[in-house]
């Protein structure tokens, strides 16, 4: 058996043997990686394929978590009529409709409430902001979810003046 040297760099193969035609096939079988080299025996071996892998780790994604549930729409809030005051929210931050859990709320649909009047909590950096009233007048529509998180501007409360 004739000796034949093989040397692979980190970019590429080289293959160093007296027969063209063997270093040829070889030097082009290591550059596709179709075949690896046995260290120190010469001996060269067909390569796993690739694509295969490749393709088994698409079909299999490993350690990645489940998709986010996605949220559900808001139910539409309902459209006062034209002589309704809307009371907004002056901050971002968290709604609350009782100053503690498990404690009633500051107002409810129906209520009869005077400028001034508390009508929420809305927690913003770690504060507690009250929102009051500043129209006197009957609750007609509560807009906001107990804990939801609002944005400045948005709708809190229908509030029919008296």
């Amino acid at each position: 058996m004739r000796e034949r040297t093989v040397m692979k760099t980190a970019a590429r193969a080289v293959v160093i043997d007296p027969d063209p035609l063997w270093q040829q096939a070889v030097t082009a079988a290591l550059k596709r990686s179709e075949v690896s080299v046995v260290a120190n025996s010469g001996e060269l071996r067909r390569a796993p394929d690739r694509d295969a892998d490749h393709q088994d780790e698409q079909r299999r994604p490993r350690g990645l978590p489940a998709a986010p549930p996605q949220p559900t729409p808001a139910a539409p809030a309902p459209t006062p009529s034209g002589n309704e005051v809307i009371v907004k929210s002056p901050i971002v931050g968290t709604y609350y409709e009782s100053p503690k859990p498990g404690d009633p709320p500051f107002v409810k649909v129906g209520d009869f409430v005077e400028p001034g009047q508390v009508l929420c909590i809305i927690e913003s950096m770690k504060l507690m902001n009250e929102i009051e009233s500043e129209t006197a007048g009957t609750i007609v529509a509560k807009l906001m979810e107990n804990g939801r998180a609002v944005e400045y501007g948005e709708a809190l409360f229908a509030i029919r003046p008296r």
